[in-house]
């Protein structure tokens, strides 16, 4: 491919390839994300190609292999579109195999009739749902940072420009200027969507308007929360949008030079964003003199270790540098003083993804969407007790009722819902009072949580919310960097509380302690993660109270999570005498004769559970 030279030439190149791909009569998108790709997807692309191929469909049918469909409970998946418009409704198909794609072919995009059984399956409804519009986790979405994941090939420049990339960029710098770019940002009300929800178009002003010869953007990929992976799919479906973004954040602050900071655990995002880096430099689109406008920036890859403190932008940027990943006091700000202390601005990688939408559709546009001032939408990872998890592009305001049960699917397994993990280690837990609460910055956290990067874990009934607070801050306390009095001492003690509650050992006095001490942390903690390290303890204790005193008082886990607080005892109306307990039991704790109902001696059990894994009848209990 040619260099591009100008906006024409981009235009011209955009038009010529959207007339080659709109010859196809059927453009078949098959996830290619990292939740596909561990489930064997790329058997299923080879028997898709194969099919396709000895079908002599060829010229009628376009096999992609794009990122994160969304939709990962149903991997491997894929969406089958009518020609080669990525926005025209498609036919879901999910938990493929060779032997499916093969039947989807000869079906489908060969004889014109949909294979129904292969698609999504609406258990409410008792029907299979062909159509993603008809999909409640598809048709409540607004794909904006998302727009490209699952619907462009990743690995193409060319796809990318088909679906306007790197127009943005060329308007930015050829039409409005850096003032007008920036203050497109700031009327869009786009705010930060990494945790702090601090104003995008402010900090690029602010970088902007700092004096220096040298200045660097930064983008922060390092997507350190347990059960998050929005910024990951970003990466691996839509690697362009991320350094499009990045390159007219250099061009509005004056940098010369960017870098990438990505999590080593993210290899399949590495390898695809580092091709990119080198497509865009091939068509002169990085390096000098872009579109020949005397503007010259480039990008770099930095590979952090896999310290969550790096998540927090000071640190990540000593680790930048080489040094100790441990948070910098502010002020400064790094606006200021930054990376090799000059100014920088640092963006997470879902806030860059939306950058270019916004420029070429306008700050009304993007504001239409949203509430209050939390404007446009926001990308959530679902996980957990959830039906269908995966990931999800909502407009600001979208109530977790909404998201739980008509995009989720309601919990596993048709159990109670109980709570919802907001904002990962850092965020809160919520409850079932809290289901019809509008998502957004001010209402996150006026409950005690977070909007974070985004993670959602949905917990049902069986889970112990004492537990799942000292699992946060087993986590927490274990990535601290230990940098400051409160979060190095602090999360070591409140984990000792919790460990203590836990395991029947926990008094009344602990209670009090724990909650003293989370408040404290809170409030004197260095950087924002030993800040918010409390939010799990703090939302709930507030929330599920009785949990601890359950744990305290009555030396009782409701939930039957904790192991040293469970009982183990033998339904007689249930046992068989079967002996299969007696046998598993390391401690001779079961006694009784055969075919005749078995006891437990509670002072011999140790409660590992083995009598439990081994009953075939449900007799043993806890």
């Amino acid at each position: 491919m040619n260099k591009i030279r100008n906006k024409d030439d981009l235009l011209k190149l955009r038009d010529t390839i959207r007339s080659q791909l709109a010859t196809y009569k059927y453009t078949v998108y098959v996830c290619g994300g990292a939740g596909c790709v561990s489930s064997h997807c790329d058997k299923v692309i080879e028997a898709l190609e194969k099919a396709v191929l000895s079908g002599g469909l060829s010229k009628d049918v376009r096999v992609v292999v794009t990122g994160c469909v969304g939709l990962c409970a149903y991997g491997p998946c894929m969406i089958a579109t009518d020609g080669a418009d990525p926005d025209s409704d498609g036919v879901f198909y999910g938990h493929l195999n060779p032997e499916k794609v093969q039947a989807i072919v000869d079906r489908h995009l060969k004889g014109g009739q949909i294979a129904t059984e292969f698609c999504y399956y609406d258990d409410e409804k008792g029907e299979y749902l062909p159509y993603t519009k008809d999909i409640g986790f598809f048709s409540e979405q607004v794909k904006i940072a998302l727009r490209n994941c699952g619907r462009v090939d990743f690995s193409s420049i060319e796809d990318y420009i088909a679906n306007d990339g790197y127009a943005a960029l060329a308007k930015a710098i050829m039409e409005l200027g850096r003032e007008k770019t920036a203050q497109e940002l700031v009327d869009s009300g786009l705010r930060g969507r990494g945790g702090a929800g601090f104003p995008t178009g402010v900090k690029w002003q602010s970088g902007m308007n700092q004096p220096g010869d040298q200045k660097y953007i930064i983008c922060n990929a390092d997507e350190g929360d347990p059960g998050a992976f929005m910024d990951r799919s970003v990466l691996e479906g839509d690697p362009h949008s991320v350094l499009e973004a990045l390159t007219m954040g250099g061009y509005v602050i004056g940098a010369s030079k960017g870098f990438v900071y990505v999590r080593a655990e993210y290899p399949l995002a590495v390898e695809r964003l580092t091709k990119a880096i080198e497509q865009a430099r091939e068509v002169g689109l990085l390096g000098k003199n872009i579109l020949d406008t005397g503007f010259d920036f480039d990008i770099e890859i930095r590979i952090g270790a896999g310290a969550f403190v790096c998540g927090e932008e000071t640190a990540l940027m000593n680790s930048i540098e080489g040094k100790r990943g441990e948070p910098r006091q502010k002020p400064p700000f790094p606006f200021q003083v930054g990376l090799w202390g000059v100014p920088s601005i640092i963006n997470n990688v879902e806030t860059l993804a939306n950058v270019p939408a916004i420029i070429l559709k306008g700050a009304k546009w993007f504001s239409s969407y949203g509430v209050g001032r939390s404007r446009g939408t926001k990308v959530f990872a679902l996980a957990g007790d959830i039906v269908n998890s995966g990931i999800i592009e909502i407009p600001m305001g979208m109530t977790l009722r909404n998201i739980i049960y008509k995009m989720g699917g309601g919990m596993k397994n048709g159990k109670a819902f109980k709570a919802v993990q907001s904002g990962g280690p850092s965020g809160g837990c919520l409850t079932a009072e809290h289901l019809d609460v509008s998502v957004d910055y001010e209402n996150l956290s006026a409950m005690g949580a977070i909007m974070g990067s985004g993670g959602l874990i949905a917990m049902d009934e069986d889970t112990c919310l004492v537990d799942t607070a000292r699992f946060f801050m087993e986590f927490v306390q274990d990535e601290s960097c230990g940098h400051c009095v409160p979060c190095r001492n602090g999360t070591k003690r409140m984990l000792e509380l919790l460990l203590k509650i836990t395991s029947g050992r926990g008094e009344m006095e602990d209670l009090d302690e724990l909650q003293e001490l989370a408040v404290t942390v809170n409030q004197t903690a260095m950087c924002q993660l030993g800040q918010t390290a409390p939010n799990p303890v703090l939302t709930t204790m507030k929330y599920f109270k009785d949990e601890y005193l359950a744990h305290v008082e009555d030396k009782r886990c409701p939930a039957h999570v904790c192991k040293s607080l469970r009982v183990y005892s033998i339904d007689p109306d249930k046992c068989r005498g079967c002996t299969a307990c007696v046998k598993k039991c390391p401690t001779g704790a079961i006694t009784g004769e055969v075919k005749k109902p078995h006891t437990i001696n509670t002072e011999k059990c140790i409660k590992c559970g083995a009598c439990n894994d081994a009953c075939k009848f449900d007799a043993v209990g806890f």
